[in-house]
């Protein structure tokens, strides 16, 4: 099949979700859109798009189609590079998905790539749900738990993390610290709202902490992080890095857990992915 216009095409569609936007995006006028789609269906001989009153939404055939242009435009994009003497700098777009917690683990990272590559633009989805990474949804995945058996995946280790309670001086002046872990009735905690990959320390929230001593929960972490800071709870996530808060409990060993860099095999030697993978591993551990 030799359709990569009307497959670029679709892929815009499917990535932005209107064929006004992907015809912007190309500098192509609606009714090409609506041609490429059309010609493409046809080639392959079902649907690849669901319409509806929003928009375009992808089918199962839809699904693979895009899988195989993102990958396919990636490699094309790294081969430019190439063909271009090899160049140093990194055009482009790369996606990292990560769990929000882990944010402070890469900014400095970021920071170190876009030094680096003026042009390249990094886009990050922190989120729950897991980025199939042979679908092209994220360049590299920021993971925990163990390691992933896909086949096609890449896998090294990156940093181990610890986390801990913390408690604002806004909540010790109300209700003072517990003295040890004995010493948590009428204390109060902020935790998030489903206690999955994001709360490390969630099987010690499970065993210690009763339903009625949670004071808040929220799937946001900056909901957390604000309501840390106010007084609400305690808790944990990122407000060590904020002043005015207090450890509790100390460092518990079980609440330190190992993280996994994940990559597709297809992409995993592209200029773009090494570049951010080089600078990710120069983190100090």
């Amino acid at each position: 099949m030799d359709k990569w216009a009307e497959l670029r095409t679709a892929y815009q569609v499917a990535k932005l979700g209107t064929v006004s936007a992907a015809a912007e995006a190309l500098g192509f006028h609606r009714a090409t859109v609506n041609r490429h789609i059309d010609v493409l269906e046809a080639d392959i001989g079902v649907r690849i798009f669901i319409r509806h009153a929003r928009g375009y939404a992808l089918t199962e055939i839809g699904e693979d189609v895009l899988r195989v242009v993102q990958k396919t435009e990636s490699l094309i994009d790294d081969l430019a590079g190439c063909v271009q003497g090899r160049k140093t700098q990194i055009d482009g777009e790369i996606k990292l998905t990560i769990l929000a917690p882990f944010a402070s683990l890469l900014m400095g990272q970021v920071a170190d790539f876009r030094d680096q590559n003026l042009h390249g633009v990094v886009t990050i989805d922190a989120s729950e749900d897991l980025a199939r990474l042979e679908y092209g949804e994220a360049h590299i995945a920021l993971r925990v738990g163990p390691k992933p058996d896909h086949p096609d995946y890449v896998v090294s280790s990156f940093a181990r993390v610890g986390f801990r309670l913390y408690a604002h001086d806004r909540y010790v002046q109300r209700h003072g610290l517990p003295s040890g872990i004995d010493d948590l009735a009428g204390h109060k905690f902020v935790v998030p709202k489903e206690q999955g990959r994001g709360l490390l320390f969630g099987p010690w929230v499970t065993d210690h902490i009763r339903p009625e001593m949670i004071a808040m929960s929220s799937r946001d972490v900056w909901v957390i992080n604000e309501a840390m800071l106010a007084g609400v709870g305690m808790g944990d996530y990122e407000a060590q890095n904020r002043g005015g808060f207090h450890a509790v409990l100390g460092q518990k060993k079980t609440w330190s857990v190992p993280t996994l860099l994940l990559t597709h095999v297809d992409l995993h030697r592209t200029q773009k992915v090494q570049a951010m993978l080089k600078c990710l591993k120069a983190a100090p551990r």
